[in-house]
């Protein structure tokens, strides 16, 4: 049974008198001028800014000024837009919600096919894995070498350098030479370049402890624009015989998400 301590403070006279929240009213006026710039892609002035957010044109002047200053808005030819400060946050949220729509589909393929998914695109030069699924049933392979710097020893990085054009390929190399990590792992970038030039449209990429000892790989190529990106998986060597089955079911499975992964991609 509650005490009446309880019963008092859940009534409706102790509601009544609860302290209402603390409201800061610049922030409230300065997010309301932020809106209304949204609303026009082209800017517009301060005149019609303060009227849209329904403030007196000196108070809208000045938090104009302060956003301004602050680089969340810019003055071009006489109307505000967004500026430098306001794009970074929209890019992050645009990037936030990327990832929880990729992740959603990995940790549904993770489960369907029974492997660890990997999610990975080449972006400013490099490979970055944006996004791993795995569970403690199926473990995904510890990244031991850093990812960016031995792309030409795992499927992942193979399957984007796959993807670019022969400069972009040579840059690519020129930057992170190739090495042996393991005993399996191409050797000289000659031999890489033969091979990458080999791999067919679409089709998935293979290693075998090229990059970690005990652990077979395969990579599909995504298309998504211009953007090179992946989608993985892998498997325990003595599971070997269920790589390819495997990442034929994966690429049949990406078929029917393309247009998902192709906007997450994209954002």
């Amino acid at each position: 049974m509650a005490s009446a301590d309880s019963v008092t403070a859940s009534s409706p006279a102790a509601s009544a008198t609860a302290p209402a929240p603390t409201l800061i009213g610049s922030v409230q006026r300065a997010m309301r001028l932020l809106e209304a710039v949204a609303a026009h892609a082209g800017g517009a002035p301060a005149k019609q800014l303060a009227r849209e957010a329904g403030l007196p044109l000196p108070t809208a002047y000045h938090l104009l000024r302060t956003l301004t200053h602050e680089g969340y808005l810019r003055r071009e030819k006489g109307v505000f837009v967004f500026g430098d400060a306001a794009e970074r946050l929209a890019s992050s949220g645009a990037k936030e919600k990327r990832r929880s729509m990729i992740g959603e589909v990995m940790e549904h393929w993770r489960d369907v096919i029974g492997v660890p998914t990997y999610f990975a695109v080449y972006r400013d030069g490099e490979v970055e894995v944006e996004a791993v699924a795995d569970s403690p049933g199926v473990r995904a392979v510890e990244e031991w070498a850093d990812f960016r710097q031995t792309a030409h020893a795992h499927a992942i990085g193979q399957c984007l350098l796959s993807q670019l054009d022969d400069d972009a390929r040579r840059d690519h190399l020129a930057r992170h030479r190739v090495h042996p990590i393991t005993p399996y792992t191409v050797r000289d970038e000659r031999t890489l370049l033969r091979r990458l030039a080999a791999v067919g449209r679409m089709q998935p990429v293979v290693e075998r402890q090229e990059y970690a000892l005990g652990q077979v790989c395969a990579a599909i190529p995504i298309t998504a624009g211009s953007t090179a990106a992946t989608m993985a998986i892998s498997l325990p060597a003595h599971q070997a015989a269920r790589l390819l089955p495997a990442a034929r079911q994966l690429q049949a499975e990406i078929g029917r998400k393309l247009g998902t992964l192709a906007f997450s991609i994209s954002l």
